[in-house]
């Protein structure tokens, strides 16, 4: 990461300047997300909220990737970096075009809240596929990448990035607002709280936000320990802090921590909250006359926040004033979306059925809900295209003239009927039929945002947005099971962000390919892959848990049998599992030079291509501290690569593990090496029974002493 200390000092000493010709009540306007203009200074209206979790979000055209967690099966850090940078072009652009209009609305300006670095820790959280997945390590890699990508490394920043949602946030929706997450210290800092110190410490991260709900009885909002003394103190965090929107009124409408307006704008700013999305803030000023902020913190705020439109070099002009509107959803930043889109679906299961082959087949049924359906491509928190491409389209287009598409709607996304007069599931019938008139069957089911999602955006009001199991809606349940039972070969295209049971498709189905929510033209992306022309290599960033038995309450923080890192059972398709077309495994893996309590682990991994296909594969290394009885329960991932191989052809792969991946976390949130004796797993998965099940093949292990 390049030192931006210079241009942050340079940027603080011109905010400082700006902020001191203003008046109390000029300083307090601009601690709201749509700051004020002060035109006597020459300081026009500023929009701080904006969106950009897989694409310029909210503010018309703009190349809609994949949703989060479909980037994060991709395993490519790099990639990342390069779809942030993609992003912030487009931001640029917009913005340039937007703000000569005088345009200065919602969403058009170039302070981005995202990305959502909050941990994956229960399948039932709606918001999860917003977010890179359950391991701290991926969620840290990927999120450094995507920041560096957004904010660039001129001495101007293209744009800013914001961690959310600080901290120990994800679930349940519903109770968001009043809301206490408990979680022990040790599981803060060894699973809720290492992405954020990623992002902040190595990404130099220009805003973190904080999080609608209580931890350990404070709100996230206006929190000693998580703001003072771990973001500003021991981080040394110097960006800004916004709140999510309205989470400052939940201090006295829901978490019952004050009992008005007033006091709980004081309590934020006193905190460190520099901006209100929302607009408890507007009682700043009466927050001052009763004497409960000074007005030293109002200018402080101030200046944090001017010091960010500074450092975007949104006063002093840029060389990103230059970046046309043209670059919006331009065939290079599309077909980037697209590379995504391929390199994101997982391939769960194949017997065999997938490829498909065109010159051997006459007849392919598409059925199901999401077969053709727009929402299912676009995941939420995402803007306009100018093209959609479902996954019904993208077969059709790669079929060609000389293979006969069917196609059946077969079941309503969640209700009971297609037509409202109609019986009860009165398309599955012709999903049936259509099965019966094909050689084989694609059956696209799954969710969309208006099932999972954020509280208040989803249709999903029974819960919010969470999903109160894992299975998918009984309608499409059925479905499933009738077009199977026809006995044609079947191909279920599972589109969703999240755990799904897929108990029934695994022991019935032929083949099994999860798309995620693929962005605008994720259709074409999926259709390349069914037909072959290029070959899946996804990995799953969560687990697919065969039932929800043994795991803790959805309102219970702790990590106990959660995530691969804790769970005590078998899954039914395990993190960092995903098959291709070919077959590939890592075949032996060494440790280069001495390794000591101080140092790095260098690794050598060969990973060969056996199969008959070319394939990008994902080289996986895992770590087990062999002592410790602190260790997490099972082991953790350290390490990963995307790899391209040819059919037959082997690599060598180098990794260098850090060396806080030997570090245990202690009860009181302390992390050191304790162990003196380590496994490193070296694979195409991580490496419990269930993997090597799937896969045919175990990873290469490498012991350690120290």
């Amino acid at each position: 990461m390049k030192d931006h200390r210079k241009e942050r000092a340079e940027a603080r000493k011109k905010a400082e300047k700006l902020v001191s010709q203003m008046t109390l009540l000029e300083k307090a306007s601009q601690l709201k997300y749509d700051a004020a203009p002060v035109k006597r200074l020459g300081v026009p209206a500023y929009n701080y909220w904006n969106e950009a979790l897989h694409g310029v979000a909210r503010a018309g055209v703009a190349t809609m990737f994949p949703q989060a967690i479909a980037m994060a099966a991709v395993f490519d850090d790099e990639e990342m970096k390069k779809v942030g940078d993609i992003i912030a072009t487009e931001g640029r652009a917009k913005y340039n075009a937007y703000s000569a209009k005088e345009d200065r609305d919602i969403y058009k300006g170039l302070t981005f809240w995202s990305p959502n670095v909050n941990i994956f820790r229960d399948p039932r959280w709606g918001r999860g596929h917003e977010t890179y997945g359950e391991d701290p390590y991926l969620t840290s890699r990927l999120g450094v990448k995507f920041v560096e990508g957004i904010q660039g490394d001129g001495p101007v920043m293209k744009a800013a990035a914001c961690a959310k949602h600080y901290a120990v946030h994800s679930g349940p929706e519903s109770l968001r607002h009043e809301f206490d997450a408990q979680a022990s210290m040790k599981d803060m800092w060894e699973t809720y709280l290492p992405a954020f110190e990623a992002l902040v410490t190595e990404a130099d991260v220009e805003a973190v936000m904080g999080a609608y709900n209580r931890t350990n009885g404070e709100p996230c909002c206006a929190h000693k320990y998580l703001m003072e003394d771990v973001l500003r103190g021991k981080w040394k965090f110097e960006g800004h802090y916004t709140s999510d929107c309205w989470a400052i009124r939940d201090f006295h409408e829901h978490h019952m921590v004050t009992s008005t307006p007033r006091q709980s704008a004081a309590m934020a700013l006193n905190a460190g909250c520099d901006l209100n999305c929302g607009n408890t803030y507007l009682h700043m000023m009466g927050a001052y006359q009763d004497g409960l902020v000074t007005e030293e913190k109002i200018t402080e705020s101030a200046v944090r926040l001017l010091t960010t439109r500074y450092l975007l070099g949104l006063f002093d002009g840029s060389e990103y004033d230059k970046i046309p509107y043209s670059v919006v959803e331009c065939k290079e930043h599309i077909d980037e979306a697209l590379k995504m889109a391929r390199k994101s679906c997982v391939l769960l299961k194949n017997d065999g059925v997938l490829p498909i082959d065109k010159t051997k087949v006459n007849t392919i049924g598409v059925i199901g809900p999401n077969a053709d359906s727009r929402a299912a491509l676009i995941g939420n928190y995402h803007g306009t295209s100018s093209e959609y491409i479902t996954v019904l389209e993208g077969i059709r287009e790669e079929a060609g003239d000389d293979v006969r598409i069917l196609y059946s709607q077969g079941c309503d996304l969640y209700k009971d009927k297609v037509e409202n007069l109609a019986w009860d599931q009165d398309r599955i019938s012709e999903a049936v039929i259509t099965a019966e008139n094909s050689d084989v069957v694609i059956l696209c089911v799954g969710l969309d945002e208006t099932l999972e999602g954020e509280e208040g955006d989803t249709g999903n009001s029974d819960a919010s947005g969470d999903k109160v199991d894992l299975h998918l809606p009984k309608v499409q349940e059925e479905l499933i099971e009738k077009v199977t039972a026809v006995g044609k070969p079947t191909i279920v295209v599972l589109m969703a962000g999240s755990a799904i049971d897929l108990n029934y498709a695994q022991d019935n189905c032929n083949g099994i390919l999860l798309a995620w929510y693929p962005g605008a033209r994720g259709g074409r992306a999926i259709a390349d892959l069914l037909f072959g022309k290029e070959s899946p290599s996804g990995k799953l960033p969560i687990t697919f848990y065969k039932d929800l038995e043994g795991m803790p309450e959805f309102t219970d923080y702790s990590m106990k049998n959660r995530t691969y890192r804790y769970m005590e059972k078998e899954a039914l398709y395990p993190f960092g599992y995903g098959l291709t077309y070919s077959d590939t495994c890592v075949t032996e893996a060494e440790v280069v030079g001495e390794v000591s309590a101080e140092s790095d682990i260098m690794l050598k991994a060969t990973v060969k291509n056996n199969g008959t296909v070319d394939t990008d594969e994902v080289v996986q290394v895992y770590i087990k501290d062999l002592d410790s009885p602190l260790a997490v329960r099972n082991y953790s991932l350290c390490g990963f690569k995307r790899v391209s191989l040819k059919a037959g052809e082997e690599k060598s792969v180098e990794f260098t593990i850090s060396n806080k991946a030997m570090n245990i976390v202690d009860e009181d949130g302390n992390r050191y090496i304790a162990g003196k004796h380590f496994r490193l797993f070296a694979g195409v998965s991580q490496p419990d029974t269930r993997s090597a099940e799937l896969t045919g093949h175990k990873p290469a292990e490498v012991e350690i002493a120290l």
